[in-house]
């Protein structure tokens, strides 16, 4: 069955692969499952239809018979549970992709987002200033065990897992700031992943989008 999922009509990021379903679709070209984009309007995201499917009114959402799903972390480690290419056959190795994917959102991503926040939504604010560099600074002491971590090797256990997609995807959210490159390894790292051919697929689908190639349901 072809999964559907749920898109921005019109993306904040303006095509840059950064919206969360970029996620999904990275996850999806990986192990070669087509699927449908229903692409949805900010104000339809508000909207009961698309609330009954998602209840904080974000997206994406994945749809698969009678399975919906929210949240892309847990889309894509559905996707990866249920498609050989995602995560390892070992147990161990296949556990520590999962905690990998773990660390991706709970422990990197945070302090990144607060930074898109604090310059994009609280840029008016008269703390401002003076949060920056505290945030930039709690990023910059998770960029350094990560990079330490990741040493030479070309992924972070092994080959290529959900764990990477998802880590690669967060880091790409640092690239306006100048901070990723701060660490040649984990600039090395991103690209890597961005030079995947399913990652490049992904990105021509979602870039599609905000050129207008694609059009709303």
């Amino acid at each position: 069955m072809t999964p559907t999922i749920t898109a921005f009509a019109s993306s904040p990021d303006r095509g840059q692969g950064l919206a969360r379903d970029m996620r999904v679709r990275w996850a999806l070209e990986e192990v070669g499952q087509p699927c449908k984009v229903r692409l949805l309007s900010f104000h339809a995201m508000k909207q009961p239809p698309h609330r009954a499917l998602q209840p904080f009114g974000q997206i994406p959402t994945y749809e698969e018979g009678d399975l919906t799903l929210f949240e892309s972390g847990a889309i894509v480690l559905h996707i990866a549970q249920h498609h050989a290419g995602l995560l390892p056959d070992d147990d161990h190795a296949r556990a520590r992709a999962i905690m990998w994917m773990f660390a991706a959102l709970n422990t990197v991503e945070p302090p990144i987002l607060d930074l898109q926040t604090a310059k994009f939504a609280e840029s008016d604010k008269p703390w401002t200033a003076e949060r920056l560099p505290l945030i930039k600074d709690r990023i910059r002491a998770r960029l350094d065990d990560l990079a330490l971590r990741l040493g030479d090797a070309d992924w972070l256990d092994g080959a290529f897992s959900a764990g990477d997609l998802m880590m690669v995807q967060t880091l790409q959210r640092l690239k306006p700031s100048g901070l990723l490159h701060e660490y040649p390894n984990l600039a090395a790292y991103v690209a890597r992943g961005e030079a995947r051919p399913a990652f490049k697929r992904a990105f021509a689908a979602q870039l599609a989008v905000f050129t207008g190639s694609l059009a709303p349901d």
